[in-house]
């Protein structure tokens, strides 16, 4: 049975106020933290993967229990899709094996992404589907437009999407973009009609939440 999904509840009327100064912080100061020795050697096992094929590159970022990757990987057999996450447990569940053109990979994206750009990746598509929204106000800094990651991430350029079923964290994450970019993002409410790519995205359209979809084709910097 699928399970019914409460609406984001936050203390937000609208977009931070802060999410401008937080761009800019970040821009002026790049992410200097260490980079966490096993997500090193996870990105060095998906770079020696990446490196094996011939094919276009699809990020999957945050891929939770990796069934998004999966989809994709069916629905783009030509390209090469890597899916990150830092949950053992959401990786680990079992949902068959990735199909031949997916890896499924555990690290922490503020690393990997830092790492990927290093190496020069650049992929032809990116997805962030249905990210924790950190609701609260006090929380901006765990959103991805509002922390110091964020150039990093768009740096990568693509084809950027972002799904989440909070308008306010779409509409945060297109400013953000706006400001870094000088890009002005596509939004759209998105009705997946059954074709799920994400257990969430399942969840919330059974639960009758109104769904969200960003797009920004972004240039490799």
């Amino acid at each position: 049975m699928q399970t019914r999904s409460r609406a984001v509840e936050s203390n937000q009327p609208g977009a931070h106020p802060d999410v401008s100064r937080r761009v800019s912080r970040a821009l002026a100061h790049p992410w200097q933290k260490p980079i966490a020795a096993h997500t090193q050697k996870a990105f060095e096992t998906a770079n020696a993967w990446l490196g094996e094929r011939c094919a276009p590159l699809i990020l999957d970022a945050g891929c939770g229990v990796g069934l998004s990757t999966r989809r994709l990987a069916a629905t783009f057999p030509d390209h090469a899709v890597i899916g990150v996450d830092r949950s053992a447990d959401r990786l680990g569940r079992d949902h068959g094996a990735p199909p031949e053109n997916a890896l499924l990979v555990r690290a922490d994206l503020v690393d990997f992404w830092r790492l990927a750009q290093r190496a020069g990746w650049t992929p032809l598509r990116h997805y962030l589907l249905y990210p924790n929204p950190y609701p609260k106000a006090a929380h901006l800094n765990r959103r991805w437009h509002g922390h110091p990651v964020f150039p990093t991430l768009l740096a990568l350029g693509g084809r950027l999407e972002l799904r989440s079923n909070w308008k306010i964290y779409v509409e945060e994450f297109a400013q953000a973009v706006v400001q870094a970019t000088g890009k002005s993002p596509d939004i759209t409410a998105h009705y997946p009609s059954g074709d799920y790519l994400t257990p969430f995205e399942a969840k919330y359209d059974h639960s009758g939440q109104a769904l969200w979809r960003l797009i920004v084709n972004l240039e490799r910097v």
